[in-house]
């Protein structure tokens, strides 16, 4: 909230808006959870909030031989018309090994992008050493699905292959080092004009 405020103090209308899409019926009843967190974190804030589209839980879950998927895996907005439409993303992002494995070894969320300079930013981060990387690694798709998924049955077809691949590099940096942060600054990164991300040099580096 204090993010998008802090780009609006000029403005002399319009409203906040919220648009809540994902998650589905799970068996662990996981968005229902979250959804409720979010919509309670929402409530408590002292700003007149609006709900534009919420499109989750039930609302964006279909049935299929008894198993339930998400009906909507991701959106994509235009921020010229904001305009939200369904997208897939083949290309993640820079260093989707090194955030997936902090993601993988309990690092809580958090935003990497910064809008008022327009850059990503990337660590540094810590973790501890991921326990049996090697038992993991050497189990098969079913195994590595049923349990290191929340919603196995749910999951895209690449999940199996990026939990394989972050487990590696879990393996080759079991803590991270000044060789994933030279001299123990952020990795950043900003887009060309082409639209494509670049790294580029840290502050003082």
């Amino acid at each position: 909230m204090s993010s998008i405020k802090s780009f609006s103090d000029h403005a002399q209308c319009g409203r906040l808006e919220v648009h809540l899409v994902g998650g589905f019926s799970d068996d662990r009843q996981l968005s229902q959870k979250l959804t409720h967190q979010l919509l309670s974190e929402f409530d408590r804030q002292e700003e007149d909030i609006h709900l534009v589209t919420l499109c989750v839980t039930e609302l964006n879950d279909r049935e299929e031989n008894e198993n339930h998927f998400p009906i909507i895996y991701g959106i994509a907005v235009n921020i010229k018309t904001a305009e939200i439409y369904r997208a897939s993303f083949p290309d993640r992002g820079p260093e989707e090994a090194l955030r997936a494995a902090r993601a993988l070894t309990g690092g809580p969320m958090i935003s990497i992008y910064d809008a008022e300079t327009e850059q990503l930013r990337l660590g540094p981060y810590s973790w501890v050493p991921f326990p049996h990387v090697d038992f993991w690694l050497q189990q098969d798709d079913k195994q590595i699905l049923e349990n290191l998924s929340t919603s196995p049955l749910a999951e895209p077809p690449h999940f199996v292959e990026h939990i394989r691949s972050t487990l590696m590099f879990l393996k080759k940096h079991p803590s991270p080092t000044s060789a994933l942060f030279p001299g123990n600054k952020a990795l950043l990164y900003k887009k060309n004009e082409g639209g494509l991300w670049e790294k580029i040099s840290s502050p003082g580096s």
